[in-house]
């Protein structure tokens, strides 16, 4: 018998009954850019296409993302769009997004009739309509639900997306912000999106396979702090003590912006946690 990909709820029902050997696709996770705080001249700002059996996932979609992820897949085939929060480095091509589905001359399918799933804090609709909109008219007129179907995010939130399992757990950042994991054939991702240090992260990333994680600054603040300003962002060493609390079995930084040195960050985070530790970088794919 060939082989199949099944979704999710379906593999042990199936599996159990037929007595097959089922086989499921690796989870990858492909960095469409890894800048914290905006883009930088190597990276676009946050985003990441994450393939999970059959289900093509993004999470979130910073300045210059888009452009990226038409190197790795046509956006057409993306079954949801997922925002841990909506500050724009990590939402900012989202308007972009809307132009592609709404004005591209020869769509393989009628979007209206397929509205793409985005995934986001409750104010996305409305915040992405500002964005979209060249002036308050306009602004006023926005209804983005033509190709789109909003589904907010919330603490302990769960949903089935294409065969894959989205969790989500509020994190610690000055707007609504969440963590997000992903699961899929036995697998799992974790990714902070923006926070202080924080246990709903922890619980969250409890027993992953792989935590990807923000560090956005050195936990030595060079004389500008003792301690990271809490409640904002995470430093590589807070990064690698939240891996280490979650037990997950790899960790990949990222969110380091330009102006600070990944190595030094990674470095504290290797200090802080044993387990296998990577800077991510644009253009690259993990296996999940």
């Amino acid at each position: 018998m060939p082989e199949h990909v099944w979704r999710l709820n379906a593999v042990a029902e199936q599996a159990d009954r037929h007595q097959w050997t089922v086989s499921v696709r690796p989870m990858r996770l492909i960095v469409l850019g890894c800048s914290g705080s905006g883009p930088g001249p190597d990276s676009p700002a946050s985003g990441y296409l994450v393939q999970a059996g059959d289900a093509h996932l993004v999470l979130d979609l910073g300045n210059g993302t888009l452009g990226a992820l038409q190197r790795h897949l046509d956006p057409w085939e993306l079954d949801a769009v997922v925002f841990s929060h909506l500050h724009p480095d990590h939402s900012a091509d989202f308007a972009s997004l809307v132009v592609h589905r709404r004005y591209h001359p020869r769509p393989p399918f009628d979007p209206a009739s397929r509205p793409l799933p985005v995934y986001a804090p409750a104010e996305a609709p409305e915040r992405f309509a500002a964005a979209y909109a060249a002036s308050a008219a306009e602004r006023a007129a926005t209804d983005l639900t033509d190709v789109f179907a909003f589904q907010p995010l919330s603490d302990g939130a769960v949903a089935e997306v294409a065969g894959t399992v989205l969790r989500s757990a509020a994190v610690d950042h000055p707007c609504e912000a969440y963590a997000l994991r992903v699961e899929q054939g036995g697998r799992s991702l974790v990714y902070s999106g923006d926070t202080g240090p924080c246990p709903g992260l922890v619980e969250l990333a409890r027993g992953a396979d792989v935590l990807l994680c923000e560090a956005t600054w050195p936990h030595d603040g060079g004389g500008a702090w003792d301690e990271p300003p809490p409640g904002v962002h995470l430093s590589g060493r807070q990064a690698g003590e939240h891996a280490a609390a979650a037990g997950v079995g790899r960790l990949l930084i990222t969110h380091v912006p330009a102006w600070f040195d990944g190595e030094q960050l990674l470095a504290e985070a290797k200090a802080a946690f044993d387990g296998p530790v990577e800077l991510v970088a644009p253009d690259v794919a993990y296996t999940v």
